[in-house]
Formats: C-alpha cells, structure tokens, sequence
C-alpha cells in the first residue's frame, strides 16, 4: 500500500466554496486535486493500491482509500466535488470515528501530526523535498510501502518541518528540478513502478 500525505494549509474546512474557484477561493484545492489525481488516475484505471489524506489546515483529514473509491475522474473540478462532499459530512466525524460520506473516502478529526501518528506503523514515512537524498541512491525497496509527505504550493511550516525530523526515516528528492506536487507523485509512482527505473 502506497500512501500520499498531502498538506493543505489553506484548503478550506467548511464546503461554502465554490467549484468555479478553485485556485483562488479554496486556498489553492486545484493543485492538491491534481495531486489526488494522480496518486490515483491510470489509462482506464485507479490504482487500487493506494491511499491518500488530505490534512485540511491542520484541522481535518479526508482520506481517499482506492480500493473502494468511487466516482474519481481525472479533473480537477470534480475531484473537488468530492472534497466538498466530504466538507458537507464533517459534523459526523465525532473523535476517532470517521463520518463515511461516500464509498472509499472517510473524514476525520485530526490534523497532520495524529494522521501520520495513526498510518507511522504502515510503513516508512517518507519528506519529499528538494533538500533529500536522491532517490536513486534510496533502498528502493524499502520504500513499496511508504508514506510519502508532500506540502502544497506553500513550504513546509517550522512545526511541520520540526515533526518530520522525528518521525520521517528519510528525506528524498526525486529531480533536479523543483517539481509540483502532483508532478512529484507521478514520479514517485514510476519510481516504484520500475523498482528504481530497472524493470520496464
């Protein structure tokens, strides 16, 4: 299981926003809906194999579970149609229960240090970042079942920066150029795909 934490540090937590707004009015969800997309989205396909939690400023995480996941397209706009669903069931959501909105998504009370607290035993949680390690220098092995910590177009906070030197086993770059999250997923994926870019 592959799993994508994705930061949303201005995603809203309340489902008053629009779907016409997307970059502006909903703290930049059009980029961290392209990431959900592709964690997921193949040719005629969704990689059943993969879980993503989206942590809504600090507040909430919507988890998105491919085996059950359901009316997931490869857009931006209703990939967000999703999100706010879920916005609209987080009343449910009462201390580790999960309110369920819809199959293969769940809605939790917990920000971005009780999410990775929950998934740590999961497999090695892993800082994708333009400081790491090259990945072509990594186990790659080791990292089929990683938990892999993106941020969205803002850096890392000093909080979240502070909790990821302790509990992450490894920091990696993918590139040498900066690449948007969605972008870094995709390559993560091919990565893990070819084990390490040897077998095609």
């Amino acid at each position: 299981m592959r799993q994508f934490v994705l930061i949303g540090h201005d995603v809203p937590t309340e489902p008053d926003f629009s779907l016409d707004d997307l970059a502006g009015g909903a703290g930049r969800l059009d980029a961290l809906c392209r990431s959900i997309t592709a964690a997921f989205v193949t040719s005629h396909g969704i990689r059943e194999d993969v879980r993503v939690h989206l942590i809504a400023q600090n507040e909430l995480t919507i988890t998105f579970d491919g085996s059950d996941l359901q009316r997931l397209n490869p857009d931006e706009r209703s990939t967000a149609a999703l999100v706010r669903k879920a916005l609209e069931h987080r009343d449910e959501a009462i201390g580790a229960l999960p309110a369920e909105p819809s199959p293969g998504i769940e809605v939790y009370r917990r920000g971005f240090e009780g999410t990775l607290e929950e998934i740590a035993d999961d497999g090695p949680i892993v800082q994708l970042h333009e400081d790491g390690k090259a990945v072509i220098d990594a186990d790659v092995d080791a990292l089929e079942n990683g938990i892999f910590v993106l941020s969205d177009h803002r850096d890392f906070t000093a909080e979240e920066t502070a909790l990821l030197e302790d509990v992450a086993n490894q920091r990696l770059r993918l590139g040498p150029k900066l690449l948007h999250a969605d972008q870094a997923i995709t390559v993560a994926h091919h990565v893990l795909d070819t084990d390490g870019y040897e077998r095609f």
